[in-house]
């Protein structure tokens, strides 16, 4: 009862303006055009200056004076990106991406000396990928046709290091599809700190089951475009481990243990020049670090198991110190919450770092005896910065704001750019001393704060609830506009739902929903069972039952928000977008009795039908648990809808193939039911290059219509 009473409270809170808010994408776009900046900020080697591009030119600026120079300029048409070389002397230019999936890109690059200007360009083939220096800055790696290269810049010499890659066969020193798209690794090779090696890894993907994607183009005959997805279940590529001596040009495979069904997701060298890998079995419950020696001998130096699954590794799993000893790892397995702990590869397990019912979300930085990282310790909603020493004592807090922060450190951990906003605050961006003391204030946002004040741009509204199964969740509403107790209201809920994610956050945002708030529409979101930053058991309860306790959930909100007097209950809807894109679905389906409306973009209709990694490590394998994955599928339910249902997909979407809203399509059609369906040709996931727009459109104009 005093939750309920602590959300009418908040509902009273304020009075809007219908004619001032925003009631087309259109007018959402405007607002977002008001918020600026700072850019991407790099810091220098010596950590007190750093670079940024604007326009044609390379700044580099003095962190503690703001001072700034032109460092040069760039002369080049269609530079879409840069790096500075590890003595930065020179830079690497990159010029006219041309995007391949979400993370990958062809590009062409000239390295140009930054005192001279003298330029030298990599071989102008295309399909040039990846391009790094070296660490002694005497080369450049990049991968071509699925082969690796080297290129010496003083002699301007290129040396083929692979010669056996091909398209949709053998990859080298590049990731597959379902490595860059679920593990977030593309560049698979990695040069030794002194510049003398470089190991990569060699992906064959040749029993790797195809898929072909239709592009039409406003050609007469659509161009096919083939290529490997392991749908769950399926075969993965067979992924080698190699060292190659640039000196003598010999190629060393490194042992990575008698298992080819599993996964190598990162690999690196320690500071000290020993070559280390991360290893995982097929279901994702096993994960492990090695090092490698010269003859390609390997050794296990961290291991970590659990009865349900490992959630995805990335960079900061494990962080090697410089003293060639010890290493940071981030687990959650030990006490059911995601924290740094300190290990040795000499005696192993030291002591935990830090401790807690709260979750390190991020490691910002380590330097001398203290390590930096951001935290859930005050609010599973919120970030908040400390320092903590790596003994685990004299932890501060740096950051004072109630909301979320996100840092961008330098090198050495002298000062950090920090980004703030919370429900009522846009971005601010500021820049502070490696001990949190404030430095200057960079971008307030100061426009974009007056201009929704001004129009009564209503903010999120915090609450929680409990289902009737006895669950806490969280949840925010934003207010319709003209807001009357005594009145009943449509209300929108909007969700992802999907594993470890989070929605409900003390962050200012605005989208496409906002619009509806103008039309006298409230707008909820709720995070269910299976999100993030609640610790292990919140977060892995939905295992090997995708979909079921997550729309158990959704419907669960549907109903209270039915019992709260300002809600017209015959007017609840909801939307989601790729896993919440399935969770609408279900829900809609399930919950046919509180929910009338659902939209579902690019939706997962059957998690046969998505990759390995991804749902394998949430579902277990479907030839080990066919239950978990058919008894929540909605194209298994098809004859439950009641209400209304838009499905919108685009037509080349490589992640979440538009096969799901077609079989979802195709159910329903047998099950005699009315729907409406979107189409986006050419289109992927995010419904680039043409959809982004229409589609935001399309999804007010149908809520409007049908809720």
């Amino acid at each position: 009862m005093r939750r309920y009473l602590v959300l009418i409270a908040l509902l009273l809170s304020g009075s809007l303006s219908a004619q001032q808010l925003p009631s087309s994408y259109g007018d959402i776009v405007d607002i977002l055009r008001l918020r600026r900046g700072v850019g991407s900020v790099r810091s220098m080697n010596d950590g007190e200056h750093y670079t940024y591009r604007i326009d044609d030119r390379l700044m580099r600026g003095a962190y503690l004076t703001g001072e700034e120079d032109t460092l040069c300029t760039f002369g080049i048409q269609g530079v879409t990106n840069y790096q500075l070389s590890p003595d930065e002397r020179m830079m690497l230019v990159e010029i006219g991406r041309r995007n391949i999936y979400r993370r990958s890109y062809t590009a062409d690059w000239v390295v140009r000396d930054l005192t001279t200007g003298q330029e030298v360009w990599l071989p102008r083939e295309e399909n040039k990928m990846l391009a790094t220096f070296s660490p002694d800055s005497r080369r450049v790696a990049f991968v071509r046709e699925n082969n690796l290269y080297l290129m010496d810049l003083p002699e301007g010499r290129v040396t083929q290091v692979t010669s056996d890659g091909v398209k949709n066969r053998i990859i080298n020193g590049a990731t597959d599809w379902v490595y860059e798209e679920e593990f977030a690794f593309t560049k698979a090779y990695a040069f030794s700190p002194d510049g003398s090696k470089i190991a990569y890894l060699r992906f064959d993907e040749s029993q790797v089951p195809e898929y072909t994607i239709q592009r039409f183009d406003g050609n007469l005959y659509p161009r096919p475009y083939t290529y490997k997805y392991p749908k769950a279940g399926q075969v993965n590529s067979i992924v080698e481990l190699h060292v190659y001596d640039i000196a003598t040009g010999q190629t060393t495979k490194v042992d990575v243990g008698p298992e080819t069904d599993q996964y190598l997701s990162r690999i690196g060298w320690t500071p000290s020049g020993e070559l280390w890998f991360y290893r995982s079995n097929r279901r994702q419950n096993c994960f492990e670090v090695l090092l490698a020696d010269e003859e390609g001998r390997s050794r296990v130096v961290y291991s970590e198991t659990s009865p349900r699954y490992i959630d995805r590794v990335d960079d900061q799993t494990v962080t090697f110190l410089s003293d060639g000893d010890r290493f940071i790892v981030k687990n959650e397995t030990h006490t059911g919450y995601m924290h740094l702990y300190l290990y040795s590869l000499k005696k192993g397990f030291l002591h935990p770092i830090t401790s807690g019912e709260w979750e390190v979300t991020e490691l910002v930085g380590v330097e001398g005896d203290r390590v930096w990282y951001l935290s859930t310790e005050t609010s599973p909603l919120r970030r908040n910065l400390y320092s903590v020493k790596l003994n685990g004592r004299d932890k501060r807090r740096l950051t004072e704001g109630e909301g979320t922060y996100s840092i961008v450190p330098s090198k050495g951990m002298h000062y950090y750019v920090s980004n703030f906003s919370n429900a009522s605050t846009p971005s601010v961006t500021a820049l502070y001393s490696g001990k949190g003391e404030l430095i200057r204030v960079m971008e307030e946002n100061k426009p974009l704060e007056e201009y929704i004040e001004k129009i009564g741009l209503p903010e999120k509204k915090f609450f929680t609830f409990t289902t009737e199964r006895g669950t806490e969740l969280n949840g925010y509403v934003m207010l319709p506009a003209g807001f009357d107790s005594l009145k009943r209201y449509p209300v929108l809920m909007t969700q992802y739902s999907g594993p470890g994610s989070q929605s409900v956050a003390d962050s200012w945002s605005i989208g496409w929903e906002q619009a509806l708030l103008a039309h006298g529409y409230a707008v909820v979101c709720i995070d269910g069972r299976g999100t993030g930053f609640r610790g292990e058991e919140f977060k892995k309860c939905t295992y090997g039952d995708l979909g079921r306790l997550e729309t158990e959930d959704q419907i669960s909100g549907a109903r209270y928000l039915a019992s709260l007097p300002w809600v017209d209950p015959d007017r609840i809807g909801i939307y989601g977008w790729s896993y919440g894109g399935f969770m609408a679905l279900n829900s809609v389906l399930k919950g046919n009795d509180v929910f009338k409306m659902a939209i579902a973009v690019a939706p997962v209709t059957s998690w046969r039908y998505y990759d390995t990694i991804y749902t394998e490590v949430y579902n277990d394998l479907p030839q080990e648990n066919p239950r978990g994955y058919d008894e929540n599928s909605p194209i298994h339910f098809a004859d439950l809808l009641r209400g209304k249902l838009l499905l919108i997909h685009g037509s080349a979407d490589d992640n979440v193939h538009v096969q799901n809203s077609y079989e979802m399509a195709r159910a329903l059609v047998a099950a005699g039911k009315q729907f409406d369906m979107m189409i986006y040709p050419d289109c992927d996931h995010s419904m680039v290059p043409s959809g982004t727009y229409n589609i935001r459109e399309k999804m007010i104009d149908y809520t409007l219509k049908n809720l």
